[in-house]
């Protein structure tokens, strides 16, 4: 957000559809969704079970890839920008890798057999 209206005045972010954005977070950056729904923890999903909780990572990974190239296509005349995406896209990529490693790490201990010693 702040490299785009960069060097923006008010009236250009006004013009733009942007006053309310502007008059709470200025030139600052804001998460918030495409749709203009600022973040919430509501959207994390929790299990406490490590399989289920690295499943849903892996899924939040491949929505956020599929946001980032819906983005590129429709920012495929500004290349400063798309660069931009497609570092974040391939970032989200790495993310799901190394989530799946972890995930195979989980599945691969609890497939263990265990063994109990009872000392008496």
């Amino acid at each position: 957000m702040h490299q785009l209206t960069d060097g923006a005045s008010v009236e250009e972010m006004k013009k733009a559809g942007l006053g309310a954005y502007y008059t709470d977070h200025g030139f600052g950056v804001y998460p918030q969704a495409a749709a203009g729904f600022p973040f919430s923890a509501s959207v994390l999903a929790v299990k406490g079970d490590p399989v289920a909780d690295l499943t849903e990572d892996l899924a939040a990974e491949q929505k956020a890839r599929a946001t980032y190239e819906k983005l590129i296509n429709l920012c495929k005349d500004d290349p400063d920008v798309v660069d931009v995406l497609r570092y974040l896209r391939e970032r989200e990529v790495v993310h799901f890798q190394r989530f799946g490693e972890a995930l195979n790490g989980v599945q691969d201990k609890l497939a263990q057999k265990r063994f109990y010693i009872d000392k008496k």
